[in-house]
């Protein structure tokens, strides 16, 4: 099942049932556990995409079960989505950060430059106090 389209049946609560169409399907089997990746459509016709992990367990008594974790992804976070994804992924792979981080400044004054000193950390040494201990 790589790829599929077609139609599914949904109940909505009553005995009435939806056809709603499946757009597409990926199946992407990792190990222990298989990921799908479905794109779906809102009643706007407007696509998203549901990403699940499945994985096999053994249940009570020996019974087996999927369990499932879904995320819904909105076309208007796909950039975002893909952004932190790829830094996550190039962090991994790389082993280091390679991701800019904010500067972060440790004084309350704005205008003190990183590697300035304030004139509450300079003490004033004289040549005379430098060999005593």
């Amino acid at each position: 099942m790589e790829e599929e389209t077609g139609m599914k049946e949904v109940s909505n609560g009553s005995d009435e049932k939806i056809i709603k169409e499946e757009i597409f399907t990926k199946v992407v089997r990792a190990g222990k556990r298989t990921y799908f990746f479905d794109v779906k459509a809102t009643r706007k016709d407007d696509y998203y995409l549901t990403i699940t992990e499945s994985k096999k367990r053994l249940g009570k008594e020996g019974k087996v079960f999927y369990e499932k974790h879904k995320i819904f992804l909105y076309k208007e976070d796909f950039e975002k989505f893909t952004e932190g994804l790829k830094e996550a992924v190039t962090y991994i792979d790389n082993g280091k950060d390679l991701v800019q981080k904010p500067v972060v400044q440790t004084t309350a004054d704005p205008e003190i430059k990183k590697g300035e000193m304030t004139s509450e950390e300079f003490t004033n040494i004289e040549f005379d106090d430098l060999g005593k201990k």
